[in-house]
């Protein structure tokens, strides 16, 4: 994600991984030209060709994210969303925490280095909250609260459908802290209104927000 906290004259700004890896997830699920479609539905076609670089206007993240949904089958867009996450998560391993940070965090036993990574998450969180608010909480069951979440504005539904975040996150748990995460989102605007809320849990356990 863009190393600067510009949110420049059109408002609210994401990383552009929020738009680029659902582009890579929907070109391996339904093809080009479905994804060029979605993407032009979207008023993005353009970022297909030239993928952008740098923060984009979160009202860009909103509309693609909202059209992927409103055109897949719920499944398939949650996995589109699953799938973009998790690749969120590689890039940000590659390029966003340093290789001595995340090998001093795999030593670490888990409650301190899970501290450690909820408050990186926190510190960062300017990258992709957009004009959202984040909340984060470590302890024995870490957590993220979402206020006013950008991939899910507007939107109602009957399962939570931040999947993209919950991904990303969960990458980031399994592969820095304890191949055992998963991330779960317990609460989401979407269903209930309010606020939606990620939760680590350590070990497998049943998903309310899959279809």
């Amino acid at each position: 994600m863009a190393p600067t906290d510009d949110a420049g004259a059109t408002g609210a700004r994401i990383g552009p991984n929020a738009i680029t890896q659902i582009g890579a997830a929907l070109q391996a699920a339904v093809g080009s030209s479905a994804t060029r479609g979605l993407f032009g539905r979207a008023g993005l076609a353009s970022y297909l060709d030239e993928p952008p670089a740098h923060m984009v206007d979160e009202s860009e993240v909103i509309h693609l994210h909202a059209i992927v949904r409103e055109t897949l089958a719920p499944s398939l867009a949650q996995q589109i969303a699953a799938d973009a996450g998790t690749a969120t998560g590689d890039y940000l391993l590659r390029h966003r925490i340093p290789k001595p940070a995340q090998w001093l965090l795999r030593l670490m036993p888990r409650r301190i280095a899970s501290r450690l990574l909820v408050a990186a998450i926190a510190r960062n969180a300017w990258t992709f909250r957009g004009s959202g608010r984040l909340r984060a909480m470590a302890g024995a069951t870490p957590a993220f609260i979402l206020e006013d979440c950008a991939i899910c504005r507007g939107a109602r539904a009957a399962r939570p459908l931040c999947r993209y975040y919950a991904a990303t996150f969960e990458r980031l748990f399994r592969t820095l802290i304890d191949p055992s995460a998963t991330v779960v989102e317990t609460e989401c605007a979407a269903v209930a209104g309010g606020q939606c809320r990620f939760e680590v849990h350590w070990g497998l356990i049943p998903r309310p927000d899959c279809s």
